[in-house]
C-alpha cells in the first residue's frame, strides 16, 4: 500500500426530530452519490432515528436483510461506487420480535453487505440505550483494499481494551461512527487523540449534528493519523468532510516508534 493515497468521506448528517427517517435516507443516500470517486464513506451512529432518542428504538428497528436503511445504502454504495460505513441501525434479531442490537453495516463498492459489527458497550448506565439493546460481543475487523478496518461505535471509544484487541486483529484504520453529545465534546478529541497515539492507527470517526431527544450534538468529525495528529475537523453543524490518506505511515510510525512491540500485560504471544 505505500505510496497510495485514500480518500475517505465523512458525511456528518444532521439528525432533525422534524425531518422523518425516510426523508433522512434519501437526504444521505445523496449525499453517498455525491461521493462517487471516494474509497470510503463514513456516516454517523443510529442517524435513521437519532442516538439519544430511544422513545424511538424499537419503532425504527429493521432487519439488515431488506430493511430500508441496509437498502437505501446499499444503492448509494453501489451507484457511487465506494466502500460505505453507513453508520449504524437499530437492528432487530431475529425478526421481528428478537432484542435490538446498536449494528454498524459496512457495504461493499458492489452494494452487497460486507460486514456487520454489533456494539458491545451501550451508553445509558440504567437507562435508554444500556437497557433497550443487547450488546454483541464480537470484535469485528474489515479487510479492504485500501487497508484493515477495526470497528467500534461511540462509547466503545472510553474502552481501551477493545481497541488494542482490534490491533491484535491486524487493524490499521479505526473507524467510529458516534451521536457524541456536545456536552462531553472535549472527552471525544481527547479519547480519540489517544486511540490513535496509542495503537498506532488512523481514525476515522463520524458524528452528528443536531439534536436527538433535546440532547445537542457534538459534531466534530475528525480524522487522525498514526502519530495522533488532528489531518481534518469539522464544525458543529452539517458537514462534508474529505481527506486524503496514506495508509503506509501506519507501518512507518510502528517502525520508526516501535512501542507495541513493548507491549507486556495482555500482549499476544509472539
Amino acid at each position: 500500500m505505500g505510496g497510495v493515497q485514500v480518500r475517505a468521506t465523512l458525511l456528518q448528517i444532521e439528525v432533525d426530530p422534524a425531518e422523518t427517517a425516510a426523508d433522512r435516507r434519501r437526504r444521505a443516500a445523496a449525499l453517498v452519490r455525491a461521493q462517487a470517486g471516494a474509497d470510503l464513506v463514513v456516516l454517523p451512529e443510529l442517524w435513521p432515528v437519532g442516538a439519544f432518542a430511544s422513545d424511538d428504538f424499537a419503532a425504527g428497528a429493521e432487519r439488515l436483510d431488506g430493511g430500508p436503511t441496509a437498502e437505501a445504502m446499499s444503492a448509494a454504495a453501489r451507484d457511487a461506487g465506494v466502500w460505505l460505513h453507513a453508520g449504524s441501525v437499530v437492528e432487530r434479531d431475529p425478526w421481528p420480535d428478537g432484542p435490538l442490537y446498536n449494528t454498524s453495516l459496512l457495504f461493499a463498492p458492489d452494494g452487497t453487505l460486507h460486514t456487520a459489527y454489533r456494539k458491545i458497550h451501550r451508553f445509558g448506565f440504567d437507562r435508554g440505550e444500556a437497557v433497550l439493546m443487547a450488546g454483541g460481543s464480537r470484535i469485528v475487523t474489515a479487510a479492504l483494499p485500501q487497508g484493515v478496518l477495526g470497528l467500534a461505535t461511540c462509547y466503545d471509544l472510553r474502552f481501551p481494551e477493545q481497541f488494542r484487541l482490534l490491533v491484535d486483529a491486524g487493524a490499521e484504520m479505526l473507524v467510529i461512527p458516534a451521536g457524541w453529545p456536545a456536552r462531553r465534546l472535549a472527552h471525544w478529541r481527547v479519547l480519540l487523540q489517544a486511540r490513535a497515539i496509542e495503537n498506532q492507527v488512523f481514525v476515522l470517526a463520524c458524528g452528528t449534528a443536531g439534536t436527538h431527544a433535546d440532547v445537542p450534538q457534538a459534531g466534530h468529525s475528525m480524522v487522525i493519523d498514526p502519530w495522533g495528529a488532528v489531518l481534518a475537523e469539522a464544525g458543529a453543524a452539517e458537514e462534508v468532510l474529505t481527506v486524503e490518506l496514506d495508509p503506509s505511515r501506519v507501518a512507518a510510525t510502528r517502525s520508526d516508534f516501535p512501542v507495541l512491540r513493548d507491549r507486556v500485560l495482555g500482549a499476544p504471544p509472539r
